[in-house]
């Protein structure tokens, strides 16, 4: 089902075609110092922590935090980035990311947790956050002013349940925002309490008014829309996590043409399909290239795919690969098992980078060092 109500006012023929600053991907050239990259990770015996490695795996800050955490985005022209708790968390940690310390830490508020996701507007003013209240169940993105303290001034409702990661359309105005159609509750830690009535979506609403743009809706009620990129171009590409049986091998990715509103889900191959277990993690789509990179941690697999045709170009067996994302010579993907790996654009082949005794999460975000 799509909804077009507003559609024009996206403006997408105008568009400039420019790294979105917002995002949460890799948009740095090569320099003569190594970009961070940065990402929640649990420590042998149990500890949560925020690590900052470099690209050679070389650890360059551990933070302690009291919850484990989930995705994270720089602040536009600062030195600053946010992690999140993870689902269902109660904090953001904002970092210096340059210093490799942590500034602050903000709280959900009361009867709210967060998701795990954020973006930034372009100016680096505005942070929004995918929440649940959770007596209701309802999600809302919350709007926290970063210039004032990261005091919460405003919140958007999400369209439906379980809002997960979100993105920052090319046009500065829109957010692009993955709704899982999970309903969950602290006092039940990480159980999904409505699998028979999930309504997910891939939605695009309008940053300042909260307007629904478009909706999209999988193929199967029980395909949570969970993870997402954007291209510069307005190509989403998304993944799902299939909540249904086992057996059943339904598409777990989907492409939306933001600009046409033309959604469709990508078919894999039967043989590679089945290798994903019916989960997808992190996306990461390549700002110069027509590339994009899904892990899928429990099948070990990270898939490379060409999101303007939906050609699957190749795949790769990585044991629990976790986070994805794009730097210069192609991609860089996290292990669960603490591995650090490159999948190059000219070659396609998995070069490893580094090794430290942590559980990388599911997530990468980077700080490109000015």
């Amino acid at each position: 089902m799509i909804e077009r109500r507003q559609f024009l006012r996206l403006g997408l023929a105008g568009l400039v075609l420019a790294s979105p600053l917002g995002g949460c991907a890799l948009r740095s050239p090569r320099s003569s110092e190594s970009p961070l990259l940065i990402s929640a990770a649990d420590t042998p015996d149990g500890r949560h922590t925020l690590v900052g490695t470099d690209l050679h795996g070389e650890r360059r800050f551990l933070i302690p935090v009291d919850e484990r955490c989930h995705g994270g985005c720089p602040r536009p022209g600062s030195s600053q980035l946010v992690l999140f708790a993870r689902r269902p968390g109660r904090h953001f940690y904002v970092l210096d990311a340059k210093q490799g310390t942590l500034i602050q830490q903000v709280a959900a508020g009361q009867d709210h947790h967060f998701y795990g996701h954020g973006v930034f507007s372009h100016d680096g003013r505005y942070l929004y956050a995918t929440e649940n209240h959770y007596p209701s169940g309802q999600g809302w993105i919350g709007v926290y002013d970063a210039q004032r303290n990261y005091q919460r001034i405003r919140r958007l409702s999400a369209g439906g349940i379980g809002p997960h990661e979100l993105r920052l359309h090319p046009d500065g105005s829109t957010l692009v925002v993955a709704l899982g159609g999970i309903q969950t509750h602290p006092d039940y830690e990480r159980i999904k309490l409505n699998l028979a009535t999930m309504a997910p979506a891939l939605l695009l609403m309008d940053r300042h008014t909260g307007d629904i743009l478009q909706r999209h809706t999988p193929s199967h009620h029980q395909l949570s829309c969970r993870h997402l990129d954007i291209s510069p171009d307005g190509i989403v590409v998304a993944g799902y996590q299939y909540q249904g049986p086992d057996w059943q091998t339904p598409p777990l990715i989907a492409r939306l043409n933001t600009q046409s509103g033309q959604f469709e889900e990508i078919d894999l191959p039967q043989q590679v399909q089945r290798t994903l277990n019916n989960y997808t993690a992190s996306i990461a789509i390549h700002p110069n290239t027509p590339n994009t990179l899904v892990t899928a941690p429990r099948g070990g697999r990270a898939l490379l795919l060409n999101h303007q045709s939906g050609r699957l170009i190749q795949h790769f067996q990585i044991p629990d690969c976790a986070g994805a994302t794009a730097d210069y010579d192609g991609f860089v993907i996290s292990s669960g098992n603490g591995r650090l790996y490159r999948i190059t654009h000219d070659t396609h082949s998995l070069q490893p980078l580094g090794h430290q005794t942590i559980r990388w999460d599911n997530h990468l975000t980077p700080y490109a060092l000015t």
